[in-house]
């Protein structure tokens, strides 16, 4: 271990001198209270140390100690509904000892290591292992069946395993390796800024359901892909991934809140314990891990948070799992970048951030993926990211939204107009798109239906038109148009109200599942064109939209799942008044 004495301090940054036998990305302890830090430059002796706690205070001559370790997370069970800051410090240990506020140099260990979790055996003695295979399983919580996997870098036999209650550090199993024997407990480390190894990356060809129908039906993200939500203030970032972290089908949740203001954050603890997941019946927490790193944490705090989320992310995808990563927001830690890489004095790239930013925003959301997992039994896991972005002033031309951009697949444009009219979740369908498309086409063709893809296309349509119809109309007055182009303005309305506009805060409009996504569009696109055809037959446009069943078509969102019948009877019901209004026409 290096130690060294500190020559500089600028804010996060420390500079200490005599550190020569360090390494990069080394965790160092600085001064007499044992803050945590980071190495992230050495040139000679001199290391340059990312602080992630509050170093006002500090002066020259003060002491670093370097651990010999890499920034790492401990990996077991107790992840699960446990809340974390940006270096995976559990919160609720740390008030305990301090208080309400963090006292700097507070350690407390990651996962509890007096709780004990009952360990079953999944292989038995004698068995050969490699690294990834599953030698046992805790229930960690109802829904989470936690599989404590050989660490990586070991094979060998299994020389005995035990089953029954242990802590995190207590030995379940002796394997023998070259060299004598390996003793697995249920914990193990793994460095933040190294991704976890797999066997192979498959291409995503199913969607992670959301029951948003915005994002499923127009722009929908496959499962192991990525999705960027740029929007200004106010248009509803923070919801929207909300919503995806409650309702979206996947078995795991790490939310990450990097930098955001604390009271969001706050939101997540209040309503997670409280809300009900849709599939299990129990809380949403007995299947979350929240990284709570406020605005109000340290900067350099931010860095570290997702590196630290998207491990763990990456471990639970490693037993098999569907994991979904929320990042609230990418923009502030991109700030915690531009802020080291200006102590550092490094030269700076557009609006001051580090020329580096699109590598380390690649370096992230490459970790992502559907992926074969290692191990000689045959698994697959998958790890979805979705990172809010928080442009100023709701630019996307800012580099941020740019290198994040240029990576990932599905873009979900939020409209402050959008905001303002109360129409949420206030994603523009005409800047947005998704670039899994034609991944997840034969998914849904499957277990959707056939025509879902036309269906899609012809609303689409319907929107772009309105789009073009819109800036006639402002131009020279709605008289100035076709009967055929104000029945397009009408279907595209009941497009954008009775479908795309969805209530978060209804019980039943808040989740839609793919079934009546399907139906909801089919049925407005049915109207549509039986009212294309009524038009032609001579019947008026005005006794085309004042059909009783209109009204039942926009309330359509708030029928339950369980009483999907009455998709049906709104069809019977369209059918009767269509066939009405020819026969008065025709009269």
């Amino acid at each position: 271990m290096s130690q060294g004495s500190i020559v500089k301090v600028s804010g996060p940054l420390v500079v200490a001198q005599g550190m020569g036998d360090a390494n990069m990305y080394d965790v160092v302890r600085v001064s007499g209270m044992g803050l945590i830090g980071e190495i992230v430059e050495i040139h000679g002796d001199m290391a340059y140390i990312q602080v992630y706690e509050e170093t006002s205070g500090l002066g020259p001559g003060e002491p670093v100690e370097s651990t010999g370790q890499p920034l790492s997370v401990e990996l077991g069970p107790g992840l699960i509904e446990a809340i974390y800051d940006g270096i995976q410090r559990p919160l609720n240990a740390i008030r305990e000892q301090a208080g309400d506020r963090i006292a700097r140099g507070v350690r407390a260990p990651s996962l509890d290591r007096d709780k004990k979790w009952h360990f079953t055996p999944a292989i038995e003695k004698g068995a050969h292992v490699m690294a990834g295979d599953i030698i046992g399983v805790v229930q960690e919580t109802p829904v989470v069946e936690h599989r404590i996997m050989v660490p990586y870098g070991v094979e060998g036999t299994i020389e005995e395993i035990y089953e029954g209650d242990f802590t995190v550090e207590d030995t379940v199993a002796r394997v023998a390796v070259k060299g004598g024997i390996k003793e697995i407990t249920m914990m193990q480390r793994w460095p933040v800024r190294r991704g976890r190894p797999y066997k192979r990356k498959l291409p995503p060809d199913r969607p992670l359901i959301t029951g948003q129908r915005v994002i499923d039906t127009l722009f929908p993200v496959a499962k192991g892909g990525t999705a960027c939500i740029p929007g200004p203030f106010g248009s509803g970032k923070t919801v929207v991934q909300h919503q995806l972290a409650k309702w979206a089908d996947a078995d795991i949740i790490v939310y990450v809140g990097c930098g955001e203001r604390g009271n969001e954050m706050t939101d997540v603890l209040m309503e997670f314990p409280e809300l009900k997941d849709p599939r299990s019946g129990q809380p949403l927490m007995k299947r979350t891990v929240l990284i709570a790193n406020t605005s109000d944490m340290p900067v350099a705090a931010r860095e570290a948070s997702i590196y630290t989320g998207i491990t763990i992310a990456e471990y639970f995808r490693d037993m098999g799992y569907s994991v979904a990563l929320m990042a609230d927001s990418t923009s502030r830690w991109a700030e915690a970048l531009r802020e080291m890489s200006g102590r550092l004095e490094e030269m700076p790239g557009e609006e001051g951030y580090p020329a580096y930013l699109s590598s380390r925003l690649a370096e992230f959301y490459e970790r992502t993926g559907y992926v074969k997992c290692i191990g000689s039994q045959e698994r697959e896991g998958t790890l979805t990211a979705v990172g809010a972005v928080s442009p100023p002033g709701g630019d996307i031309s800012e580099p941020v939204t740019q290198a994040t951009l240029r990576i990932v697949k599905v873009f979900w444009s939020l409209d402050a107009q959008l905001a303002r009219a109360r129409h949420f979740p206030a994603i523009n369908w005409l800047l947005s798109y998704s670039l899994y498309i034609d991944n997840i086409r034969d998914w849904m063709d499957e277990n959707v239906a056939p025509d879902w893809m036309d269906l899609r296309m012809q609303a689409m349509r319907l929107l772009q038109e309105e789009s073009s119809l819109e800036e006639i109309v402002r131009l020279v007055g709605m008289d100035a148009i076709s009967i055929r182009d104000r029945w397009v303005l009408e279907a595209a309305r009941s497009i954008r109200e009775d479908f795309l506009h969805q209530v978060a805060f209804d019980e039943v409009d808040t989740y839609t599942s793919m079934n009546k996504q399907y139906r909801m569009l089919k049925i407005i696109m049915d109207y549509y064109k039986r009212g294309q055809r009524a038009l032609d037959e001579g019947v008026e446009l005005d006794d085309i939209t004042n059909l009783p069943v209109r009204e039942r078509i926009g309330r359509a969102k708030y029928i339950k799942e369980e009483d999907m019948n009455q998709f049906d009877e709104i069809e019977k019901q369209m059918a009767e008044q269509f066939a009405q209004l020819l026969e008065s026409s025709k009269a």
